[in-house]
């Protein structure tokens, strides 16, 4: 190894020309040793064109079924089932009977209590329609008295106007007091009536509910019925006024279901009465169905210092999959836009109110303010900035290499790589 050596050296160095080019390629051979770094960064950007086209944007919120046109059949009677006269899948109206039962000596009681309370608001609404009646001939007799004392001469001039002097004496006063009496007297009887007539539908409600025969609250088909002859229904008094319900079946009607969702702050601001939406639930997986929002409760509610607003959508067809409470999501349609500039949202920066977008041409990558507008999930709206067909960078990212093809010579860099873009990668390479 010496010997070649000291060979190579006599000839790189034997005359002086080749002493010259030897260092000359010694030097070169530094200064490249110096520009190549250890590993380069290289930058991946994936690439598409600026488009025109149609902008959905939306709001997801999550909520629940309301209503999903079941009613239960419910009862607070106590004792045995007699008698199952219907089965799943019968047709009833309203009033029919379900079930008979035998009752037991708590439900009796109940029920003779139920009966006396509902023979007593019937009582208390007859006597109070008697004293309308009353009421309503004083209203008439003072009018009467009224009138015949305002139209004689003393309290309306020759032409038939007011004699408004004679008008403030205490007999015209006092007449047309009693009139007025009279007739609010009348007007406020009529409201007794409605209360009564309240009190006599909830003391009828009352009693059928501790009934020993089971009716239909309202027509439907009949499903989910749950009790047989011979078994035992209970119920419990839950406070003075109030007693348990046992549900014993359902009745479906031809509603469609209704859905209640929670709208944060900023989302609620964007719902409106009539949008669309579509809706999907956790327990029919790979089923959407559709509808829209019938309305809003703007005074909202505050839990744990977190305000929301309950919105109401209601579904465009009856699904008998769909069952009370269960959990559900909704995508509220909030906006339409048709042709308009659309970039990927990956694609736009923004820092504070400026936003920036990577546009490439001819390999070169360069940042280019922009002016956007309406976003979805996925899409964002560029209001100017940039046209149609413009080539723009996204998913940006950063490798290291170590091989010698991504290892530029310092005599020849294009710090932005080469290649064109095409709706692919374009890689941009840079000394680390």
């Amino acid at each position: 190894m010496k010997k070649f050596l000291l060979g190579l050296k006599n000839f790189l160095f034997k005359t002086t020309k080749r002493t010259i080019f030897t260092v000359i390629v010694i030097i070169i051979a530094i200064i490249v040793a110096l520009n190549l770094p250890s590993g380069q960064k290289i930058a991946t950007y994936q690439t598409t064109k600026v488009t025109k086209g149609t902008l959905v944007t939306s709001v997801t919120e999550s909520g629940s079924v309301l209503v999903a046109n079941r009613l239960a059949v419910t009862t607070q009677a106590s004792g045995t089932v007699k008698d199952v006269v219907v089965k799943d899948g019968d047709q009833v109206a309203a009033g029919q009977t379900i079930a008979d039962l035998t009752l037991d000596n708590s439900g009796q009681q109940r029920q003779t209590q139920t009966y006396a309370a509902y023979l007593g608001a019937q009582s208390a609404l007859a006597n109070a329609q008697a004293q309308l009646y009353t009421l309503q001939e004083n209203m008439f007799n003072a009018w009467q008295t009224y009138l015949d004392l305002s139209t004689n001469a003393t309290y309306q001039n020759s032409d038939g106007t007011p004699n408004t002097l004679n008008r403030t004496l205490p007999q015209f006063i006092t007449t047309q007091d009693a009139w007025l009496a009279a007739e609010a007297a009348y007007k406020n009887q009529q409201i007794v009536i409605a209360q009564d007539q309240a009190s006599e539908s909830n003391a009828l409600t009352s009693y059928q509910a501790s009934s020993a025969t089971i009716t239909a609250p309202s027509g439907g088909t009949i499903t989910d019925l749950v009790i047989a002859p011979g078994m035992q229904i209970t119920s419990a008094a839950t406070s003075t006024t109030s007693t348990s319900q046992t549900t014993i079946a359902s009745i479906k009607s031809s509603g469609t279901p209704v859905i209640s969702v929670s709208l944060s702050e900023v989302d609620a601001a964007k719902v409106k009465e009539g949008q669309k939406a579509t809706i999907t639930f956790d327990a029919l997986p790979n089923q959407t169905f559709t509808g829209k929002v019938i309305g809003i409760n703007t005074t909202g509610s505050v839990t744990s210092g977190v305000t929301t607003y309950p919105a109401t959508i209601v579904l465009d067809v009856p699904n008998d999959q769909i069952l009370p409470n269960m959990s559900a999501t909704a995508n509220i349609i909030t906006g339409v836009l048709s042709n308009v500039l659309l970039v990927p949202s990956a694609a736009v920066q923004t820092i504070g109110n400026v936003s920036t977008v990577n546009v490439v041409n001819n390999g070169v990558v360069t940042p280019t303010t922009v002016q956007i507008g309406a976003s979805s999930d996925t899409e964002t709206q560029v209001v100017s900035g940039l046209a149609e067909g413009q080539i723009v960078a996204i998913g940006y990212s950063t490798s290291t290499s170590t091989t010698s093809s991504n290892t530029s010579s310092p005599f020849s860099r294009n710090i932005f790589g080469g290649g064109a873009a095409r709706g692919g990668a374009v890689r941009v390479g840079g000394g680390g």
